[in-house]
């Protein structure tokens, strides 16, 4: 027995040393880093200023599609970001709302304060605006925000951010006075089409989104001039000045070259023809610029090949963490009734926690990518693997543990050739609930930047592109089933059939 045991405990715990290799290396940070939000918009900017800062000789790593401004914002603010593309509206009505600043001039005072450098604009303004389907405005006479107040049926879907935004919809309905009750939250990309096949009647657009043209939307007017301009512009550490300097003088070779239809028509491009935010944005510097840039576009073989080891890496690193912290505390819970309550109770209570809500609030002590995402799928993965050690401990007989203390061994020597072998199997049941867990919900993990099959479905997901979210989707399931199938051979292989209990060792 003791090969097959040598080489199972190989592949359990040789493992996590290849994962923490490897974020290892992720942790040797590249020297600069650019942030995006999760619309499409904000990633070929983010790609434009990678490309730049690439071209000027800078390793440059892009954080695509992390979320809402609150995200950006605070990674900016915590040095986990270097640069990311934001509005004047958001800045003075949502990220500085308290300053009550009144002109550029004041807000890019308060930005130099906390240490932010803010470009001159870009050159083009993407206000929100609200928007219906042409044939219902239309049906319905609905050509202003005004008139919706007409409309109190009507059911209307926002995005989450601009549900709370101080510049969002209670500003927005108080305002013009809306009735309107039936308001949704959901996703920017999913409320467009949750609006064309008729479970939505309005939704917030903003105005150089290429979906209002993808979706043949009305733009409601803003008749009474609620919503402020959004001059899009670049925010960039004030450090990099003295790190790298010449990073500010490139990224400046952004500001004023992107007007309104300029904006519209790269988001076109890639909302309608499919091109990648890269190529666009490598194309819009060759034309403009007159750079002879070639964005990194991996194949779908390169791709897979290192999301799969992306993936990989989270997964194992957190299970490995689990295993070492939950087992333990599993053996005490077993010994210890009392405390086997509490310890039950608090890992069962971070079970509980919203996944998204938990990345998002690990964000401040650990920043951005793979290890919130570690940390948090270690917290996950505490449940099944201390229920586990627990069952299996306490459902042993009562004269099996009295046979092995007859024989005179002590407590550690009782522990580890009786009691653990006979509950292995229920470990073993609980860590492999575990590792499926972690597979799934790392994907998740995305939203705060940590690679993995999660990034293609994110991008799948806002591009409107079936087969990239497949590209995550379909691998994902994949790696689930063979980890459980890699569970149940090692169960076989560690598992003496002499030491399996019937109903004794119940599984998690």
């Amino acid at each position: 027995m003791k090969s097959p045991l040598l080489c199972s405990l190989g592949v359990l715990l040789g493992g996590p040393l290849w994962a923490l290799a490897g974020l290892a290396q992720e942790t040797r940070a590249p020297r600069l880093v650019v942030g995006s939000k999760s619309f499409t918009e904000s990633v070929i900017l983010g790609e434009a200023l990678t490309l730049l800062w690439r071209d000027a000789g800078f390793e440059v790593r892009h954080l695509a599609e992390l979320g809402g401004t609150p995200v950006l914002w605070n990674a900016l603010l915590g040095g986990e970001l270097d640069a990311y593309v934001e509005y004047t509206g958001t800045l003075l009505h949502e990220t500085l709302s308290d300053l009550a600043l009144p002109d550029d001039a004041a807000l890019r005072a308060a930005l130099a304060q906390r240490g932010v450098i803010a470009s001159r604009p870009l050159g083009f303004n993407n206000t929100y605006a609200l928007g219906m389907r042409a044939a219902e405005a239309a049906r319905l006479s609905i050509a202003s925000i005004s008139d919706l107040a007409e409309h109190p049926d009507l059911e209307l879907g926002f995005t989450s951010e601009f549900l709370d935004r101080a510049d969002g919809w209670p500003a927005l309905r108080a305002f013009y006075d809306l009735p309107h009750g039936r308001v949704r939250g959901l996703n920017h990309d999913l409320a467009y089409r949750a609006l064309v096949a008729g479970h939505l009647a309005v939704v917030d657009v903003y105005s150089t989104d290429a979906d209002v043209l993808y979706y043949e939307l009305q733009v409601l007017r803003d008749d009474r001039g609620f919503f402020p301009r959004y001059d899009a512009l670049l925010l960039l550490r004030a450090d990099l000045a003295e790190r790298a300097p010449r990073a500010i003088e490139r990224a400046r070779a952004l500001e004023g070259r992107i007007d309104d239809a300029t904006m519209l028509a790269l988001n076109g491009r890639a909302k309608l023809e499919g091109a990648s935010e890269a190529r666009v944005a490598a194309d819009f510097l060759g034309a403009e610029l007159g750079l002879a840039l070639e964005p990194r576009e991996p194949g779908l073989a390169a791709r897979l090949a290192s999301t799969t080891a992306d993936h990989l890496k989270l997964v194992v690193a957190s299970l490995a963490c689990a295993l070492a912290a939950a087992i333990p505390l599993g053996i005490a819970a077993a010994r210890r009734p009392g405390l086997g309550r509490a310890v039950l109770g608090l890992v069962g209570v971070v079970q509980t926690i919203p996944s998204l809500a938990l990345f998002v609030f690990l964000i401040p002590l650990f920043g951005l990518g793979a290890w919130p995402a570690i940390v948090a799928l270690f917290l996950y993965s505490l449940l099944p693997i201390v229920r586990g050690t627990h069952a299996g401990l306490t459902g042993i007989p009562a004269e099996l543990r009295e046979a092995a203390r007859a024989l005179g061994l002590p407590p550690r020597a009782r522990l580890w050739r009786v009691e653990l072998p006979l509950a292995l199997r229920s470990i073993l049941s609980g860590v492999q609930t575990a590792a499926v867990i972690n597979v799934g919900t790392a994907t998740i993990a995305a939203f705060i930047g940590a690679p993995g099959y999660g990034q293609p479905i994110m991008t799948g997901i806002r591009r409107d592109d079936l087969s990239r979210v497949m590209e995550g989707a379909v691998p994902a399931a994949l790696l689930a089933l063979v980890v459980q199938g890699l569970f149940e051979w090692v169960e076989r292989r560690l598992v003496s059939p002499g030491l399996t209990l019937g109903s004794g060792n119940g599984s998690a």
